[in-house]
């Protein structure tokens, strides 16, 4: 719960008001032992703590993903793997897996999305990386239009597109080789250009070196670069800016 839900609650009669001291007065952390959850983020931030589940400990992953979840009601989990995830739905059976994007989800039904994110991939190869952004924005209430295989090598592909990507208040593009994606949508819309990196490629990209370089030496304006295959990060990032571009005007503003 965040402290809006509390004051409802006391609103409500669902909680007394002794109740609703003692949740204000926790510490900011909850302690395991082995891990310090942070409770009280989805406050600081608009974002509740997210568990990434590659190389953790069998035990100290299902017990940090049922403390989150009774905490918040909802958990979101990158880079796990099929293992984990039975591991999980064991003890949450509510949770669902995607292979693709290897995201464990515990999700609230019927939330609302906001907005519009635009992700695209270069190409299919990229998917897992792109999904793991959509899914991302999605799960922290955002609405994504998804735009796969428009990569520079059939440019028609992308100008066929233009109107939701324009219209989107962030782009995510997603690419490997050389990753030049970025740049051309870059030079083609008007709102944030969120730019990453993927491992797909031959020999001489490196593991996704030469898309990072590629994309951040970019002349386009307006393109911000994240780690190579951190399609979490894009997404995370994508929906702050979609947030935001979505707030009503100030009265000062008007």
């Amino acid at each position: 719960m965040d402290a809006k839900e509390v004051l409802e609650k006391v609103r409500d009669g669902a909680m007394s008001v002794d109740e609703a001291e003692q949740f204000f007065r926790r510490a900011p952390f909850e302690e395991l032992g082995y891990a310090k959850l942070d409770t009280q983020r989805r406050q600081r931030t608009g974002f509740a703590e997210v568990v990434f589940c590659s190389g953790k400990a069998d035990e100290y992953l299902v017990s940090i993903f049922t403390r989150l979840a009774a905490e918040e009601g909802e958990v979101l989990g990158t880079r796990a793997t099929p293992q984990q995830y039975e591991l999980v739905r064991a003890a949450c059976p509510g949770v669902v897996y995607d292979p693709v994007s290897r995201l464990l989800k515990l999700e609230k039904h019927d939330k609302p999305r906001i907005g519009s994110i635009a992700i695209c991939t270069a190409g299919t190869a990229d998917i897992a990386v792109a999904e793991e952004a959509a899914q991302t924005a999605e799960f922290f209430g955002s609405r994504v239009t998804r735009i796969y295989d428009v990569g520079v090598s059939g440019l028609h592909r992308l100008l066929a597109n233009l109107e939701p990507i324009q219209a989107a208040n962030c782009v995510v593009a997603v690419a490997g080789m050389e990753g030049a994606l970025a740049s051309v949508i870059g030079g083609l819309v008007q709102n944030p250009v969120i730019a990453v990196p993927t491992s797909v490629g031959y020999g001489a990209s490196f593991g996704g070196v030469s898309a990072l370089l590629t994309m951040i030496n970019s002349c386009a304006n307006g393109i911000a670069t994240v780690n190579i295959d951190n399609g979490y990060g894009a997404g995370y990032l994508a929906t702050q800016i979609n947030r935001l571009a979505c707030q009503p005007p100030t009265e000062e503003k008007k």
